[in-house]
């Protein structure tokens, strides 16, 4: 029995999932159809996750529409534009690998569109030099979703969608399972597992204005991993999407996607001005992700913004039909938040924290973090994205590293031949729980999470500096003193009250390694910039790695192999003409 009267519920499972989207459903699917015992839990209904919110579309090298491309070419390009900070080892492996992670998906069933001979229609997203990105109309993960919850149906993969994970548990080195609650009624949950599978996402909510939803990319991964005894590795490298809308406050960052650029939408200041004239004359609003994002940020900051600290996106030009055929999820959110007729009115939007490029230090074959029997996929994880993803990359990356990872947990399970399971870790999980539910703070979660986002916000954005970021640590520090005084009151709607608690933790630890890897790396590159280091130095090719307690540690990048480095070394066509926004 807890502190609180209450009874702890055991779970035994050979491997368990930690995270119900889509990298998390494939790597339970590889476990099940290997014959291996299987639990997957998450903190959002499992037809809701996060996956379910990607738009554009996933990327291999099929060859459908040009037959030259290569995985090579796709690695090459995926390479490049992380301004090559990504693991060439990883790149290659998901480049490789994509195409069977298509095939899986239409095996089970996923509606690609297709072209009228039967063959998967591809397209053009920024930076791609062939047409590779496969999709399902602007609802692609949403298709892929459905897709992999149908096949875990199949295997009856059992998927526990209400549990709330606080703590790993680890006992000499090694993982054995975790701890958590139910977020409905409160019920301490202790999991015995021989492996874990972390995939529960990234960390971008701990800004104001972000394209995650206000319980989901808390940073859970990085507090889990890390208080395991794993590693941080580019957490500074967040990926701001030029497009996210500004009201209603609760829906403030949501994507405005940028198949709205990509059709031919216009982005002007509050001068009326279409600005990406000065910033990328040749590309214009078809320029990639990271210039976009740097572009509509400089006006804002430079007083050519709205009164509410955005510009313009305008489709109006566009027909009505077009629109409705185009862009049907775009025209159906600003009805339903704003009640804006985009066919008749711009959008007001602006940069958003959106892709964590960065995540939990993974190894390149089968993503173990370096604690035994743990290992991270999906967007927890790092090492494919560098300074700048790719869209469409972030869901192949899902299918790919979701069976591979998969297949090594169950062999590292079928090879165990004995578990040390340590009270001591039990007990420190459950004591920091009715910390939390027992305690007399006075300190409310909600209250001191909108205090961090509104430091990493002002702080940490689109652009930092050597004084902006020392300034935001100071504020976390101070903000750590009140979260010592943090206590959860759950009430009869349920346990939210703890999660948030809980999420607080997460990304308090997500906020300090983000800064602190971020004055580590004193130059431009991608998606970091630094006003006070305006160049990219060579100095800094690597990767910053963090721990809790140890700080900043660098990682030269490896160089690219010799079956796709003259490739990745070569600039390819950067004319929008027929492409998608990226």
């Amino acid at each position: 029995m807890t502190a609180t009267g209450t009874h702890e519920r055991l779970i035994s499972t050979s491997a368990l999932v930690i995270g119900t989207g889509g990298a998390g459903l494939r790597a339970s699917i590889e476990l099940a159809e290997r014959g291996v015992q299987v639990l997957a839990v998450g903190k959002r209904r499992k037809h809701d996750a996060h996956t379910t919110l990607a738009a554009g579309g996933i990327n291999a090298a099929l060859g459908t529409m040009d037959p030259e491309d290569s995985w090579q070419q796709h690695a090459a390009d995926t390479l490049r534009e992380s301004y090559f900070l990504a693991d060439p080892h990883i790149v290659e492996i998901v480049a490789k690998n994509a195409a069977r992670g298509i095939e899986d998906l239409e095996r089970w069933g996923m509606p690609f569109a297709r072209e009228a001979d039967g063959r998967i229609s591809q397209r053009f997203f920024g930076a791609h030099l062939y047409r590779r990105t496969a999709y399902a109309g602007d609802y692609t993960g949403l298709e892929i979703q459905r897709t992999l919850l149908r096949r875990a149906q199949e295997l009856q993969v059992p998927i526990i969608d209400s549990i709330y994970i606080t703590r790993l548990l680890v006992g000499d080195g090694r993982v054995f399972g975790a701890y958590g609650f139910d977020i409905v009624d409160g019920t301490p949950v202790v999991i015995h597992a021989d492996a874990v599978i972390l995939a529960a996402g990234g960390h971008t909510r701990i800004w104001r204005n972000t394209s995650s939803r206000r319980d989901e990319n808390t940073g859970d991964s990085f507090r889990l991993a890390a208080l395991a005894g794993a590693r941080i590795r580019d957490a500074e490298l967040v990926q701001f999407h030029p497009s996210g809308i500004l009201e209603p406050a609760d829906a403030a960052g949501l994507l405005v996607s940028e198949a709205a650029r990509g059709e031919g939408g216009i982005l002007r200041n509050a001068l009326g001005e279409r600005y990406m004239e000065k910033y990328d004359p040749e590309r214009m609003e078809l320029s990639t992700r990271d210039r976009v994002a740097l572009a509509s940020y400089t006006e804002i900051a430079e007083g050519r913004g709205t009164a509410n600290g955005g510009v313009y996106l305008d489709v109006s030009h566009l027909s009505r039909e077009h629109i409705l055929e185009k862009l049907p999820r775009v025209y159906r959110n600003l009805i339903d938040l704003q009640m804006l007729d985009i066919t008749q009115h711009p959008i007001e939007i602006a940069p958003t924290a959106h892709y964590s490029m960065g995540g939990v230090w993974v190894s390149a074959e089968e993503h173990a973090t370096g604690v035994d029997g743990l290992y991270a996929i999906g967007e927890a994880a790092s090492g494919l994205h560098g300074a700048n993803r790719l869209g469409g990359n972030s869901l192949i990356e899902l299918l790919v590293y979701g069976r591979l990872t998969g297949g090594d947990a169950a062999e590292y399970i079928t090879g165990l031949t004995s578990v040390h399971r340590d009270p001591a870790a039990v007990a420190e999980a459950r004591g920091e729980m009715q910390q939390l539910l027992t305690g007399t703070g006075e300190e409310s979660p909600r209250l001191l999470q909108r205090q961090l986002r509104n430091i990493m916000t002002e702080h940490v954005g689109v652009v930092r500096s050597e004084e902006g970021l020392t300034a935001g640590l100071v504020k976390l520090n101070e903000l750590e003193a009140r979260v010592k005084n943090l206590t959860a009151h759950p009430d009869i709607a349920g346990f939210d009250d703890l999660a948030h608690a809980f999420d607080l933790y997460g990304s308090m630890l997500a906020a300090r390694a983000t800064i602190e890897s971020a004055l580590a790396r004193k130059e431009t590159r991608g998606a970091h910039n630094r006003s006070d280091f305006p160049e990219q130095n060579d100095e800094f090719r690597g990767n910053m790695v963090w721990s809790p307690g140890l700080g900043v540690t660098f990682e030269p990048a490896a160089n690219a192999p010799d079956s796709f480095r003259e490739l990745a070394e070569q600039r390819i066509d950067d004319s929008p003409v027929g492409k998608l926004a990226e």
